[in-house]
C-alpha cells in the first residue's frame, strides 16, 4: 500500500510520490529558543520522529533538516532583560530543546542547522528577489512585496484584501502587509554586514535560505505546527518560489497540546517544561501520552490523561517482561502485521496502529495464561516490531537505559516485597485468607500490583 498523507495545500490525503524514488527529504520548523520547551513544542519534533521512522521502516532513505531559530525578537528582550548575551540564551535554551528530544526517544536529525549560521544564503537569496522585483530595500531593511506574489496566501486559504495590515507606522514600507525578511540594525542588537548596511534577520528568512542549501531547490515534505501556516509557511513558500525554487511538495501540519481550551504556550503561562515533567513521569510513558493521539488531533493536557496513558503502557510492558522472564531475549519481528502497516500508511493512523498493539498484547496474554510459550513468543515478535516503528519498545537501549538507572532502587524494593511476600505465602498455606488478603491490600495501596501465576506471585508498580 502507497503511504499516504494530508496535505495541508491540497486540503486532502494525497498519496506520496517521492521526488528521488527511495528518497525522502524533510524539513521540519524546529525551536526558538528563546526559552525551555515544554511538552507543545516536543509534541511536532516527536511527531515527526514517527513519520521519520514510519518511511524508514518502509525502506526509504531519510534526509531529516530540523533548524533552530536562535536569533530573533524574544532573544534579544530576554537578552537585554536578563542582561546577558543573546547567544548565551539562545545555545542554553537549545541544549534544552535537545535533552528534551533525546529523553523523549526522538533519533538526531541529520542536519540541524542554526540560523546565525546561514546568513551568507539569506543575503544570497535577497539579492536575487530584489533583483526579480519581488523584494526591496528601504532604510537599511529588506521586505518582500507580498504583492509580487500572485500564490500568496494560498496555502492558509486567505485573501490578501482581507489580510489584516500590520505595521503600519513602519517607514519605507510599501504596503503594510509586506514582510521583513531583514531588519536594520538597532542600537545593542546583534548585527551582520549586508550589501544595504548591518542588520540581522527576519524570522522567515532563514527557512527559505537553509531548505534550499540542504535540500535544494525542490524537497518532498515541509513540516511544522499548526500555528505556523500563516504568517511563517506562507512566507517561506513566497520568498522560495518567488527565488525560483520548487520548494516543498507536501506540507504537513501537527496539532497542538492544549490546557482548558487554548494551545499551550509560554504567553499564557500554561506551559509545562520538558525538564520538569521528566521528573514525575518516566521518558517513555510521555512519548506514549504524547506520539499516540493522531498528529492532527489535538491533545487536551490533564495529569488524569497521563495517568490514563501510564496504564495503556503498563500493559503493554507488563506483558513484555512476562514472556522475557519466561522466554529469555525475544528479536523483533522481520515485519509489523498487515493491519498495523495498513493503519501507519493511512496519514499515520497511530491511534488504529495502536489498537492492533493492544490486541496483539491481549492475545500474547492469553497464550501466557494458556502456557502456550511459542505463541506468546510469536506474539512479543510483532508488538516489539510495532514498538520500535513508534518509537516505544521498552527493550530499546534507549529505553532499557533508562531502566537500569533505577535498578539499585529497585533491588531493593524487590528484597523487601518478597519478604511480605513470603508471609502472605504462609499465610495462605495455613488458609488464613484473611491474614493473605490484609497483605495484598496493603501492598495494593502502596502502590505494587500483585499477580498469582503458576510460578509463583509477581509484583509490579501500578499506576500513580
Amino acid at each position: 500500500m502507497t503511504i499516504r498523507l494530508y496535505d495541508t495545500s491540497a486540503r486532502q490525503i494525497r498519496d506520496f510520490a517521492p521526488l528521488v524514488p527511495g528518497c525522502v527529504s524533510i524539513y521540519l520548523c524546529g525551536a526558538t529558543v528563546q526559552a525551555a520547551p515544554h511538552i507543545g513544542h516536543i509534541r511536532s519534533g516527536l511527531n515527526f520522529d514517527i513519520m521519520r521512522r514510519w518511511f524508514e521502516y518502509r525502506g526509504y532513505d531519510v534526509t531529516f533538516i530540523r533548524n533552530v531559530t536562535d536569533i530573533d525578537d524574544k532573544i534579544i528582550a530576554k537578552s537585554a532583560d536578563q542582561g546577558r548575551p543573546w547567544w548565551s540564551i539562545g545555545y542554553e535554551n537549545e541544549r534544552a530543546f535537545n535533552d528534551g528530544y533525546e529523553a523523549l526517544g526522538c533519533l538526531p536529525p541529520t542536519y540541524e542547522p542554526r540560523a546565525t549560521g546561514h546568513v551568507t544564503e539569506m543575503v544570497e537569496m535577497m539579492r536575487g528577489l530584489i533583483e526579480r522585483g519581488h523584494a526591496y530595500e528601504a532604510d537599511g531593511s529588506v521586505y518582500f512585496d507580498v504583492r509580487s506574489f500572485p500564490e500568496y496566501l494560498a496555502l492558509s486559504n486567505q485573501d490578501i484584501d482581507d489580510l489584516r495590515q500590520p505595521d503600519e507606522g513602519v517607514s519605507g514600507k510599501r504596503d503594510p502587509r509586506d514582510f521583513a525578511m531583514w531588519k536594520s540594525t538597532k542600537p545593542g542588537e546583534p548585527s551582520w554586514e549586508t550589501p544595504w548596511g548591518r542588520g540581522r534577520p527576519g524570522w522567515h528568512l532563514e527557512c527559505s535560505a537553509m531548505a534550499h542549501k540542504y535540500l535544494g531547490e525542490a524537497f518532498d515534505i515541509h513540516g511544522g505546527g499548526l500555528d505556523l501556516i500563516f504568517p511563517h509557511h506562507e512566507n517561506e513558500i513566497a520568498q522560495a518560489k518567488a527565488y525560483g525554487d520548487a520548494f516543498a511538495s507536501y506540507w504537513v501540519h501537527n496539532a497542538w497540546v492544549t490546557m482548558s481550551g487554548e494551545k499551550m504556550s509560554k504567553s499564557l503561562g500554561n506551559s509545562v517544561l520538558v525538564a520538569e515533567m521528566v521528573k514525575n513521569w518516566r521518558p517513555i510513558v510521555l512519548r506514549y501520552y504524547l506520539g499516540t493521539p493522531h498528529y492532527r488531533s489535538m491533545i487536551e493536557y490533564s495529569e488524569e490523561a497521563l495517568r490514563e496513558a501510564e496504564s495503556a503502557f503498563a500493559r503493554i510492558e507488563g506483558f513484555v517482561q512476562r514472556v522475557v522472564e519466561k522466554a529469555g531475549p525475544v528479536a523483533p519481528a522481520a515485519e509489523v502485521p498487515l493491519a498495523f502497516a495498513e493503519a501507519m500508511d493511512d496519514d499515520l493512523g497511530v491511534p488504529q496502529a495502536l489498537a492492533i498493539i493492544h490486541t496483539t498484547v491481549r492475545q500474547g496474554n492469553s497464550a501466557l495464561a494458556a502456557d502456550d510459550k511459542e505463541a506468546a513468543v510469536a506474539r512479543l515478535a510483532e508488538v516489539r516490531a510495532m514498538l520500535g516503528v513508534l518509537g516505544l519498545d521498552p527493550l530499546d537501549p534507549h529505553w532499557v537505559g533508562e531502566a537500569d538507572r533505577g535498578e539499585d532502587l529497585h533491588g531493593v524494593v524487590d528484597t523487601l516485597v518478597r519478604l511480605v511476600l513470603q508471609q502472605r505465602e504462609s499465610a495462605r498455606s495455613r488458609k488464613d485468607w484473611a491474614t493473605a488478603d490484609a497483605i495484598r491490600d496493603q501492598l495494593n495501596q502502596s502502590g505494587l500490583v500483585i499477580e498469582d501465576g503458576p510460578d509463583g506471585p509477581r509484583w509490579t508498580l501500578g499506576p500513580r
